[in-house]
């Protein structure tokens, strides 16, 4: 589980690089194809036999998919990556608790809203309010992913249905993709860094986390998902050299606890994806 958060922190932090070539939207592009490619291969997806609902559902899936990548890298190209992840995470908080009649969970909740005011105010004072925002529309964007992830669990087998929902993310990034990147998108450099992106930001961590939950609990895997804004900085500082404030850190580590305290006391487990 840890090496899935580190690959997908990682392949964040490599995405920045390609950045001054192709762009943000060229880069998700760049992702998504790459990925779209493997997944086609491993799963083969027809469309043959397929109901006009679950059609309908990967799309709606892939349209999210899109939309959280480019929100997500818009983000990531305004402000660092380790406050970016910390604000993107109040997706799945969202989700975490939402449904529940607990008053703990009020407490929680009231601790990532704390994080999030200490990590856009004050000592951050020149954070970029449109990366802000696009790293806060990421986070709805995952809650919905969530919650839909585990439908398109149920209504194909293995793969299939991720399969078709990249196939229409790709397609929805496409023009986005080639107003910002244009011809640079074919060079050899932005092909391969491209490639590594998806590998480290898709197929890679899918197929650990994959494995991990075949091995702990479900509460368990929770817990170590907080870990991500914590890794985020990391990878912001080790490749990118994003140094963080004091406050920054503070920040992070209160949406982290937040995220961590909801999540161990999160017993329903989710559907089988």
């Amino acid at each position: 589980m840890v090496g899935a958060i580190a690959s997908v922190q990682f392949g964040s932090a490599l995405a920045v690089k390609l950045f001054s070539q192709v762009g943000p939207d060229g880069v998700v592009l760049l992702r998504l194809s790459s990925a779209t490619v493997v997944l086609l291969i491993v799963w083969r997806p027809r469309l043959q036999g397929r109901t006009r609902r679950e059609l309908l559902l990967a799309g709606v899936f892939g349209m999210t998919l899109a939309g959280m990548n480019l929100s997500f890298y818009s983000a990531i190209h305004r402000i660092p990556l380790g406050i970016a992840v910390a604000i993107e995470f109040v997706g799945p908080l969202a989700v975490a608790v939402g449904g529940s009649r607990r008053r703990s969970d009020l407490l929680w909740v009231a601790l990532a809203a704390a994080g999030i005011l200490v990590l856009t105010h004050g000592g951050t004072h020149r954070l970029n309010g449109l990366g802000v925002a696009f790293a806060l529309t990421a986070g709805c964007l995952w809650a919905i992913y969530i919650l839909l992830n585990a439908r398109l669990g149920q209504a194909f087998e293995g793969g299939t249905g991720l399969a078709l929902s990249m196939c229409v993310a790709s397609v929805v990034a496409l023009p986005a993709g080639l107003v910002q990147g244009g011809l640079h998108l074919l060079k050899p450099r932005s092909l391969a860094l491209g490639a590594a992106v998806g590998m480290l930001s898709s197929a890679i961590p899918y197929s650990f986390e994959l494995e991990a939950l075949r091995r702990i609990a479900v509460n368990v895997f929770g817990v170590l998902m907080s870990l991500e804004p914590a890794m985020a900085a990391l990878a912001g500082l080790l490749v990118l050299g994003q140094g963080l404030s004091g406050r920054a850190l503070v920040g992070i580590a209160l949406v982290v606890a937040a995220s961590i305290g909801a999540s161990r006391e999160t017993r329903k487990p989710p559907v089988a994806v």
